[in-house]
């Protein structure tokens, strides 16, 4: 493995850990959204406000982190995906910045219109921020970013590749908002609210996985080396992913939620790992390689050493962050 292999794959592992966690936390704006009228949908509102509140701006470090590493390691690289994908990328900024202000300011809203409107807000943006990043790896996976970054900024994303992972962007987080969402009812022992989430949560998952399947086929037209790589290398993680998302949906008809919450986070990890091990050795498909791309040696040594100390020092916070929100959170609920 090259020094530059190594940074990409430290940079991906936040690649993976942001389409999880920070998945997860954008999807539960599908399930505020589809809460229904403010008396019917207040528990729902309330039990997402609880369950997101101490992670929703801890799960954005793990962008920051990719963001960082893939300027400061692979600078040119970088520059060119930003020049070609602005529109998409600016557009999901838009949507995580909305989606804050939103979360934000519903809670202190000195009328019940005032809170409506920050809550669509918050809700609508929960859905943009993850469609326009899917498309935005979509575009870099199906060969469409050119390595001078002189790519078309519309046409390089108006694509059935970027607009196909968009939409399953969306979904994969609503699927993994549910299940996370059920367990946390669960545990706090709101049974009622449990159920109704366990019933969307499936229709959820069963809707994901028919726009996984029914775009395999156009992808695999349009984004031929990537399909290739799906095919090939790749292939028993999509394997992997496929069976975690029947086992969750199995365990969710059995009323297994915690369970359920492990299987689909590994149906997802598989699938982004996929996509990873697909694309490999592109950095920019089709354009240049991840050892093409990379920077200067001491900076790629710089950065690899400075990811084992944030690892060392960031890692346990946010893992007791998390342990917070599943005990005494939920004990004080």
């Amino acid at each position: 493995m090259t020094l530059a292999v190594a940074v990409a794959g430290a940079m991906f592992v936040g690649i993976v850990a942001y389409a999880v966690l920070g998945g997860a936390d954008f999807g539960s704006g599908f399930y505020d959204l589809t809460a229904g009228g403010t008396t019917q949908g207040a528990a729902l509102r309330t039990h997402v406000d609880h369950s997101i509140g101490p992670v929703w701006e801890a799960n954005h470090v793990w962008l920051i982190y990719v963001l960082v590493t893939w300027w400061t390691a692979f600078p040119e690289a970088f520059a060119a995906a930003m020049s070609t994908l602005i529109i998409p990328l600016l557009l999901a900024l838009l949507g995580i910045v909305l989606r804050g202000a939103g979360f934000a300011f519903r809670k202190y809203s000195a009328t019940l219109g005032q809170a409506r409107l920050y809550g669509v807000i918050f809700a609508g943006s929960s859905l943009i921020a993850p469609f326009f990043l899917g498309a935005a790896a979509g575009a870099v996976a199906s060969g469409r970013v050119p390595a001078d970054g002189g790519g078309d900024v519309w046409t390089s994303w108006l694509t059935i590749t970027s607009l196909a992972v968009g939409v399953i962007a969306v979904a994969s987080c609503a699927f993994l908002a549910g299940t996370f969402l059920t367990a946390d009812a669960i545990r706090g022992g709101n049974d009622q609210l449990a159920e109704q989430l366990r019933r969307r949560t499936l229709i959820v998952g069963a809707l994901t996985g028919l726009i996984v399947l029914s775009s395999l086929v156009p992808i695999a037209r349009d984004a031929p080396t990537l399909a290739d790589g799906l095919t090939g290398r790749a292939a028993p993680l999509i394997l992997t992913s496929i069976l975690g998302g029947i086992l969750s949906l199995l365990l969710l008809i059995r009323r297994h939620a915690a369970a359920a919450r492990v299987t689909a986070v590994a149906a997802v990890g598989s699938i982004i790992i996929g996509w990873g091990i697909a694309q490999y050795p592109w950095l920019l498909v089709d354009e240049v390689t991840i050892t093409e791309a990379a920077g200067a040696h001491a900076t790629l040594q710089a950065l690899l050493a400075v990811a084992a100390l944030a690892g060392i020092i960031v890692l346990p916070a946010l893992g007791y962050l998390f342990r917070l929100t599943q005990t005494e959170a939920w004990t004080r609920h």
